[in-house]
């Protein structure tokens, strides 16, 4: 047996038990600091797989803006002072997902069994703008290649990279604006059933091609924001998910794989490589193999859209048409519920938001939610394989295919979830029911003051209910709703 062979044998398998995320919102409107959004999304996610923050062994904390150890400061006085190794993570737009990569690491190694990941962002209105200027930056050489191939103009050059990546494509394949403008459209579409999402607005074609310009033919509407937000994922290993009883929710990492730019990004006079093609290509190639699932086995994907023009490139990186066909795939409706995918279902960058730490870990909620059959009026049906694609210019991406880990659990725990709802209640037998509707009438009627002055979520479980059962409750004062069973 060869040595990687016998590696594979040892990796452990890694689940996502909780997630957690806040609105997504435009910088400055609701004045929180990151600690305020960490602590929200720490906790939900925290509630998410009932548990403390005591059980978690290490945390990687992702950002880009800001102060180092800002990933102490953000969770040390909103989940505890457990005294575990925080790592702050910054890889540019691809910071969450890296974050999310580095705790599956350690548990697939068998060096923890719990481990959280969390990103935020706090951000300035307007474009993102380059802050230090007495020395290189990052992605010179990323510029370089754009500009000897088509120039530089004023204004800010991520919507240059990403608008002279699309126009490479329509020189190279035929590609139309409509095209793209009908990704755009298909995410503010998407959005308007997510109440995360910075924008909950339904657009016309006509006024994603004709809203404001922000680079050549990329409009406002083609384009994602700058956005304050956090989000959070709580990996655990399969001795901690039996411990705990997490197996009705218990999300699998089927495959994960992190890939850096390569020669391809700088030596040819690609724009469509510069931004990241050939980096998405070989992740997604990895994790087929290691997988042995296909681009056709996928039925619902959060990608890296932020800009129009690259959520069509990555159609083809991904393998789900090829090199060339992107447009044939939006023209088909591919992308969008009744295709074959379900592509961005949470609005995506472009209208959910792009707080750049949190992105990564936004993604991989919505994947979790989408697989449980939580995702509300967004659900896509009978959705059991999703992937996740993060991309960071500078560079790197991570592409992650997930499942349901025990599929028989969590369809006993939906099975008894519908079969409840008739009734209104799983919970009807437990007295402490009665407690928490007067909790959730009081929230209805009062709780806006309870938000100013609490602003948690908390998880209760409750024993020894009807033939010994136990129900879990979570009361979540910063959105005023309760949940149970």
């Amino acid at each position: 047996m060869s040595l990687a062979a016998s590696q594979s044998l040892l990796r452990n398998r890694v689940f996502v038990v909780g997630v957690g995320m806040t609105k997504f919102t435009k910088p400055g409107v609701e004045n929180r600091d990151y600690p305020d959004l960490a602590k929200e999304a720490g906790q939900k996610a925290l509630a998410d797989a009932q548990i403390p923050y005591s059980a978690v062994e290490q945390a990687f904390i992702g950002y880009v803006y800001g102060e180092s150890a800002s990933g102490q400061r953000a969770i040390y006085h909103s989940l505890g002072l457990t005294g575990i190794p925080i790592i702050n993570v910054n890889n540019n737009c691809s910071t969450g997902s890296t974050a999310l990569f580095m705790a599956r690491q350690l548990i697939q190694g068998g060096l923890a069994d719990c481990v959280m990941a969390l990103g935020f962002e706090k951000m300035e209105k307007g474009p993102i703008a380059i802050t230090v200027q007495d020395r290189a930056n990052p992605t010179d050489k990323h510029v370089e290649v754009m500009v000897n191939k088509y120039g530089f103009s004023p204004g800010p050059f991520a919507p240059q990279m990403f608008g002279n990546a699309g126009k490479e494509h329509m020189e190279k394949y035929g590609t139309t604006l409509e095209h793209f403008a009908k990704i755009g459209w298909k995410n503010h579409k998407h959005s308007v059933n997510n109440p995360y999402s910075q924008f909950q607005k339904e657009y016309s074609l006509d006024e994603v091609m004709t809203s404001r310009k922000i680079f050549d033919f990329l409009t406002v509407l083609q384009c994602c924001p700058t956005s304050d937000g956090a989000a959070a994922a709580i990996l655990a290993s399969e001795a901690f998910v039996q411990k705990h009883n997490l197996k009705p929710k218990a999300v699998e990492i089927l495959a994960q794989e992190m890939v850096t730019d390569m020669p391809s990004s700088f030596e040819g006079k690609s724009v469509i490589k510069m931004v990241g093609f050939d980096m998405s290509k070989e992740a997604a190639r990895r994790c087929y193999e290691k997988s042995g699932l296909r681009p056709s086995d996928i039925d619902v994907i959060e990608l890296h859209d932020c800009f129009s023009t690259n959520e069509l490139i990555t159609y083809e990186a991904l393998g789900l048409c090829p090199e060339g066909q992107g447009g044939k795939l939006v023209e088909r409706g591919d992308n969008t519920y009744g295709g074959k995918w379900v592509i961005n279902p949470s609005g995506g960058l472009i209208s959910k938001g792009h707080p750049l730490g949190a992105t990564g870990l936004a993604q991989c909620a919505e994947l979790c939610w989408q697989l449980r059959g939580e995702a509300g009026k967004r659900q896509v049906p009978g959705a059991k394989v999703a992937l996740q694609h993060n991309l960071g210019i500078g560079g790197a991406v991570v592409v992650t295919l997930y499942k349901m880990g025990f599929p028989e659990a969590a369809s006993s725990f939906r099975t008894h979830q519908i079969e409840a709802a008739p009734t209104s209640s799983s919970v009807d037998g437990f007295k402490a029911n009665l407690v928490f509707k007067e909790i959730e009438k009081k929230l209805e009627d009062e709780g806006e003051q309870f938000v100013k002055k609490i602003g948690g979520i908390f998880a209760f479980k409750v024993k020894d209910g009807p033939k010994g059962e136990e129900a879990p409750w979570v009361v979540d004062v910063t959105t005023r709703k309760i949940s149970a069973p």
